[in-house]
């Protein structure tokens, strides 16, 4: 399957996505295809039989145009014409002062006074209400191919509203042209024009306020340099990004960015990653260490070797991932789509009931079209469309920007529902910097060639006690042996040849598995009781080593368990340890339930468990060794380096190890869900009650409402929306 973002243009409801996103899904061939209103994209994925052309040319029988393949690029915010609009703004106050200066008893225009030259009168409006009818063609094109695919739209609303107080005001006129000088006062000119302006202002203001929601996602395409220095020989010379090339070594001077992604190789500096991680502290770089593009360079002049560009950068992928989660929709949103979804058709109605209803009471029947045409009008589904996806992309600019990557809408929605937080313990709880803490060597080998075999071994493993030894025999300048038939078991340890020697490293079930007694209990016992992780190295089924591995817990790890006590959020840790070295470290940070000598597998099974006694579980891990645990959680959090973004198997990345984004999540979504309460009722609560005003129901208290208002209004109730969204913001 094939996955493509397409940039869409064209939409201007809830009514639009959703029939844009109908169509789609019933084309054979497209997985499925979800379309977001407010970045205007449509996020489809197809199989090998289509192509990106004819996914466009479905966009276009739907009615809207695609602009193309999403570049991260382009989402820097547009410039919007104000040109024609501030030339239609004078059309409107010239069109309303014709037609209703009277009214407020203006100066009236000799030779268009409606009284005295209701032809003069009547053909100005008309004159000038054709630019209007130009202007809004969109309006127009939209409404009736959403009519055709039958998924009518709020264009459809306004469109049948527009013609028919077009079409009845050129009866009207046809009606002077012969004479009957009467129906001056069943003109509607201007009401089709004043509709259609308060509309365009309306999406003008809307384009500019749901700019503003996407601005945390845009300062991230604008964090990475246009330019950089490359290294020629002894010389540098200033090139443009798209100069770069996969190998080039640049030079980054103090107060520079780093401009792609790559691995220094000469010099060390502090580098300023806050834009990525959240973490306000700069952070230690040296030779082989990577820096991403964007990095702010503090102190030290470095050479570094360009390893991803453009796309494949970091920045890229979490603009993608960020850009990918918007256009995913949760419970609630797909609930308000299908709301939206009857919405327009159970206007129609009510606006038709309404216009024959005026006609059986006896009612003129230009009130009776007044108030159809009104109905029509002020009926929104815009806010109902907009109320969640409006919300969502405020909050993933949010996250994205403090280091939290959140890769569905659904995660967002439903991290406040969790009761439950599994850790596992190695790189999670504690920082995964294990340091050798003591050796038993029951060998003839020294430490140091008993360190040098594990070492050997232990370099083609990702876990964090590999690295424990890479570092020691990195500082000690170890040279290693040729390991060969190298091979991961898993939750138990490593196996290679040696010297033609068969050597395992691992913990105590290797014994259970090699069927050989362990007669080094006691050293065990006291390596494990000052929390040591457990290496046994065995040489042809004979133990000829055990090594204690100790690591350290992360400063705010107590605090972040003592927080989600507080929450009434219950603490778990699931480790592959021993029990007693668990204990020690639950007891030190405060975990109310310790599960040790975990596999892989039993990881897994313990969350189903936890899941099925009915807790909402969050597992928080990294995002390789427990991949599984992540993937059946109901939220699966990956504490790991941006580096990691494409191959992550979590739904949340913390980018910068702190737990206390664990706090940051739950504490965004219970706003997020807020918001998106809030916004439900306020669309609701607008069409609740302005229809009964449109109706006409109240005109006994003296409350009315005629379609130009109603147009207003309209506008009104999306800002409500996007503004409730952007408070969002606020932390208070």
């Amino acid at each position: 399957m094939n996955k493509v973002i397409l940039k869409i243009d064209g939409m201007s409801c809830s009514g639009c996505s959703n029939g844009l996103e109908k169509y789609l899904n019933k084309q054979e061939g497209i997985e499925s295809a979800s379309v977001n209103l407010v970045l205007a994209q449509a996020m489809i994925t197809y199989n090998d039989n289509l192509t990106i052309k004819d996914l466009e040319r479905f966009v276009m029988e739907a009615g809207f145009q695609s602009l193309g393949v999403f570049d991260e690029k382009e989402l820097n915010t547009k410039d919007y014409s104000k040109i024609s609009l501030t030339i239609f703004a004078i059309l409107a106050i010239a069109i309303m002062y014709i037609s209703m200066g009277h009214m407020i008893n203006l100066p009236i225009i000799p030779f268009l006074d409606m009284s005295k030259y209701p032809l003069n009168y009547s053909l100005t409006l008309l004159i000038i209400v054709i630019p209007f009818l130009i202007y809004g063609r969109d309006i127009f094109k939209s409404g009736i191919k959403n009519i055709i695919h039958r998924s009518p739209n709020m264009d459809t609303l306004v469109t049948i509203g527009v013609f028919t107080s077009l079409i009845y005001s050129l009866f009207s006129m046809l009606m002077i042209l012969k004479g009957n000088y009467s129906y001056v006062e069943n003109l509607y000119f201007e009401s089709c024009a004043i509709i259609i302006f308060f509309i365009k202002l309306g999406r003008f203001i809307d384009k500019k306020s749901k700019a503003k929601t996407t601005e945390a996602i845009k300062d991230l395409v604008q964090i990475t340099p246009s330019k950089a220095l490359l290294k020629i020989g002894d010389n540098e010379k200033e090139v443009t990004i798209d100069e770069i090339k996969k190998g080039d070594i640049l030079i980054c001077k103090p107060g520079m960015k780093v401009a792609v992604d790559g691995v220094i190789v000469k010099g060390d500096s502090h580098l300023d990653e806050s834009f990525i991680t959240g973490e306000s502290l700069p952070s230690k770089k040296k030779v082989n260490d990577e820096v991403v593009a964007g990095s702010i360079n503090l102190d030290g002049y470095i050479l570094y070797k360009a390893e991803k560009i453009g796309k494949d950068s970091t920045i890229s992928e979490i603009v993608k991932l960020v850009v990918e989660a918007t256009n995913t929709k949760s419970p609630i949103q797909k609930m308000a789509d299908k709301v939206s979804g009857y919405f327009v058709p159970t206007i129609v109605f009510i606006a038709v009931a309404t216009f024959l209803g005026y006609l059986i009471f006896a009612f003129p029947l230009s009130e009776a079209l007044t108030s159809f045409v009104t109905v029509l009008v002020v009926a929104c589904p815009c806010a109902l469309g907009l109320a969640t996806p409006l919300a969502v992309v405020v909050s993933m600019g949010i996250t994205a920007k403090e280091g939290i990557l959140i890769k569905s809408s659904e995660i967002l929605e439903n991290a406040h529902k969790i009761d439950m937080v599994v850790f596992d313990k190695t790189g999670t709880l504690t920082y995964g910097n294990l340091k050798i803490s003591k050796i038993y060597n029951f060998s003839k080998k020294s430490d140091e060639e008993l360190i040098r075999i594990v070492t050997s071994i232990e370099q083609n493993s990702t876990h964090p006690i590999a690295k424990a030894f890479i570092n020691y025999a990195n500082d000690k300048k170890i040279s290693l042996f040729n390991a060969s038939d190298f091979e991961d078991i898993t939750g138990i340890g490593l196996k290679a040849l040696i010297n033609k020697k068969e050597v395992h490293v691992g913990n105590n079930k290797l014994f259970k598995k090699l069927k050989i007694e362990n007669s080094y209990q006691k050293e065990e016992e006291e390596l494990s009781s000052l929390a040591n992780s457990i290496v046994y190295v065995i040489e042809n089924k004979k133990v000829i080593g055990l090594i204690g591995i100790k690591d350290i817990v992360r400063d705010n790890a107590k605090s972040v368990i003592n927080k989600l006590n507080k929450e009434g959020i219950s603490t778990v840790m699931l480790t592959g340890d021993n029990q007693k070295t668990a204990n020690i470290v639950a007891k030190e940070i405060g975990i109310q339930k310790v599960m040790a000598d975990m596999l892989p597998k039993d990881k897994t099974n313990a969350i189903n468990e936890l899941i099925k006694e009915g807790h909402s579980v969050m597992m928080v891990g990294d995002g390789v060794n427990d991949a599984p645990s992540l993937a059946v959680a109901n939220v699966g959090v990956s504490i790991g380096s941006g580096t990691d973004i494409a191959t992550n198997s979590a739904n949340v990345i913390l980018i910068n190890d702190n737990l206390d984004k664990i706090l940051s999540l739950i504490d965004i979504s219970k706003r997020t869900l807020i918001k998106i309460k809030q916004n439900l009722f306020w669309a609701f609560f607008y069409n609740i009650c302005m229809i009964p005003i449109a109706i006409g129901l109240l005109k006994p208290f003296n409350i009315s409402m005629n379609p130009m208002l109603a147009s207003l209004a309209m506008t009104f109730s999306s800002l409500t929306v996007v503004f409730n969204s952007l408070r969002l913001k606020r932390k208070n």
